[in-house]
């Protein structure tokens, strides 16, 4: 059996290393990012902004090309230079970029950089306990099955993560009368606007949900609130 001082060295080990990312990704973002000025995008932020009470909601741009959002542990948000392009070239609407604004703005509202810093702790702990146990029983391979079932965990409460935010979307967006159209449209252009073209890991396996599952979600929301939106043909 693993002694309790191995298990608290692991968790400890789990809470180092993700202040220390944490800190590398915020000097990170402070070489590479520049502040949004865009009027047509400020528009849209400042219908959220009025709802939230807000005087502005301030997006920086990260200087990379792939297209994504980002909510930092310190609570800015960034879109990608990669994604503002996409914007610009009109393969992407403003109301559409609000849409990922929103989502990662319910990031930060929800707490989950703070969830993460529990949740990668026990999934370091729950690797050592694994890999100390099935080293035992499956000498060689043990650790690696550990190391699998460790990422199983961690995908499944990321996912978690994405539909929580997703929901907070759809309800801000929904008060700012931009409503949910573009955010499921949005959904339906990410496989293009990444480049993966469908292709990739299985969904249990990915920290985003499917892109139906996501588009069901929000229109169960819909339904619930009694709020009309277009339905998928």
């Amino acid at each position: 059996m693993l002694k309790l001082p191995v298990l608290l060295l692991a968790i400890g080990y789990g809470v180092v290393m993700w202040f220390f990312s944490a800190w590398r990704l915020k000097r990170q973002m402070d070489e590479t990012s520049t502040p949004l000025a865009d009027p047509g995008l400020e528009r849209e932020f400042e219908k959220m902004a009025r709802v939230l009470d807000l005087e502005r909601i301030r997006v920086h741009v990260h200087e990379v090309d792939p297209v994504n959002g980002l909510a930092a542990p310190d609570g800015r948000i960034f879109i990608t230079r990669g994604f503002l392009r996409k914007y610009h070239a009109g393969e992407v609407s403003a109301a559409e970029m609000a849409s990922v604004v929103a989502h990662e703005m319910g990031h930060v509202a929800l707490g989950h950089a703070r969830r993460r810093l529990i949740d990668f702790s026990g999934q370091n702990a729950i690797r050592v306990v694994l890999s100390g146990l099935l080293g035992r029983v499956i000498p060689g391979v043990g650790p690696y099955i550990a190391n699998a079932l460790a990422s199983l965990v961690a995908a499944r409460l990321s996912r978690q993560d994405e539909y929580e935010a997703d929901a907070y979307a759809s309800a801000l967006l929904v008060k700012a009368g931009i409503g949910t159209a573009p955010q499921k449209s949005l959904f339906g252009k990410l496989s293009r606007l990444t480049g993966m073209g469908g292709r990739g890991m299985p969904a249990w396996l990915m920290s985003h949900p499917k892109t139906d599952e996501r588009i069901a979600a929000i229109e169960a929301l819909e339904a619930r609130w009694g709020v009309e939106g277009p339905r998928r043909t």
